[in-house]
Formats: C-alpha cells, sequence, structure tokens
C-alpha cells in the first residue's frame, strides 16, 4: 500500500528505511528497488537519490540501523544483571530476542555481498555490538565464571551459538514460541559456560 500524503525532507529517510524493510521482508535483500521502495513510500521514484545514491546505500543504512538497535538492546539487557555470568546470559538472549524483534534487519546484517559487509565492518556500528559482548566475556573471566586467557576465542562461541539460535528461530527451523526460544537461549549460554570451565588452555 502507497502513502498520499507528502514527506517532509527530514523524515524522508526514516520513511524510506522503513519501506526498504518491509520490502526486504517479501523479496529479500537482493532483489528490491529503490523505484520499488520509492513507490511504497509514495514518493517520486527520484526522492530516494538524496539520501541514497544507489541501492547499496539503502542496504547499509538498514544493516547500520539494525546494528545500533542491536548494540542498544544489548545494553539495556545487560545493564539489568547483577552478576558477571547473569550479564553474559542476558547479553546472549539479548542478541536472539533483536532477531525475533527485527527479522529482516538481522536478515540484511548478515547477507551483504562481501563488498558491502566490508563496508559496514568500516563503521562502528558492528564492533559497537560485538563489544558489549567481549565486555561480558572478560568480566566473567575477571569473577572466574570464564577461563582466563584471550577473550576473542570465547567471544566468538558465544557469537556462534546464539547467532545459530537466532538465524533457526527466524528462519521457522525452530518449533518453539518467542518466549520459549529466549529461555531455550537461556539455558544454552549456562551449557556453554560450564563447557568453557572445561576447557583446559
Amino acid at each position: 500500500m502507497t502513502r498520499s500524503e507528502p514527506y517532509h525532507h527530514d523524515n524522508l529517510r526514516q520513511t524510506l528505511l522503513e519501506a526498504a524493510v518491509a520490502l526486504i521482508g517479501e523479496v529479500g535483500s537482493r532483489d528490491f528497488t529503490l523505484r520499488e521502495v520509492a513507490r511504497r513510500a509514495g514518493v517520486s521514484h527520484n526522492a530516494p537519490y538524496r539520501h541514497f545514491p544507489a541501492k547499496d546505500d539503502l542496504l547499509v543504512a538498514v544493516a547500520t540501523e539494525g546494528f545500533d538497535r542491536l548494540t542498544a538492546l544489548m545494553q539495556k539487557s545487560t545493564a539489568r544483571g547483577k552478576t558477571a555470568p547473569e550479564r553474559w546470559r542476558l547479553c546472549g538472549c539479548a542478541y536472539v530476542d533483536f532477531a525475533l524483534r527485527w527479522p529482516h534487519h538481522f536478515l540484511v546484517m548478515f547477507d551483504l555481498p562481501k563488498t558491502l559487509n566490508e563496508r559496514c565492518k568500516a563503521e562502528p556500528v558492528g564492533k559497537n555490538a560485538f563489544d558489549v559482548l567481549m565486555g561480558c566475556i572478560i568480566a566473567a573471566q575477571q569473577s572466574g565464571d570464564l577461563p582466563a586467557g584471550d577473550p576473542l576465542p570465547q567471544a566468538w562461541t558465544a557469537w556462534s551459538l546464539v547467532h545459530g539460535i537466532a538465524k533457526l528461530a527466524v528462519s521457522g527451523n525452530l518449533p518453539l514460541s518467542r518466549r520459549a526460544t529466549l529461555d531455550f537461549t537461556r539455558r544454552a549460554t549456562e551449557v556453554l559456560s560450564g563447557g568453557l570451565m572445561n576447557v583446559k588452555a
């Protein structure tokens, strides 16, 4: 459905982002066009070029918005934790929760072509989200709840776990409700924590 009311230049960018995310949910991140985004946003086909010179720029903007939301959700969730292990589990649950809330952003963030993915890596947004996880890992190491040593392999292991759960859930291949999915994520991170403690350096 297109919108007939005019958009002020200041909110055109956000309007186009919302239209792009909705379209990506229908046709995927590789098969949408700026012309169709403009049509759905109810603006002229030239309007998107004010903010996005090419389709790739719009994809990067969607991914950037997604990483911003992911970081904010992880920070908000971990702030509720009273202990390092609890904050680590909340961090993992926040990752999966993000994917369930904004599945189309999640798709774009991790399904970009290599060249666009490198453009996103040049921005701090993706690193900001990973830094939240790293902070939780390091804090759990300092409290003795995770083994000492290089925290990076542990962060990669934790990320791989929750990303796999998120991917399965978003694609409909995990036959659980949203609440059950988050409960499963919490239990899985607890099991992972115990497993990491048993890994010899």
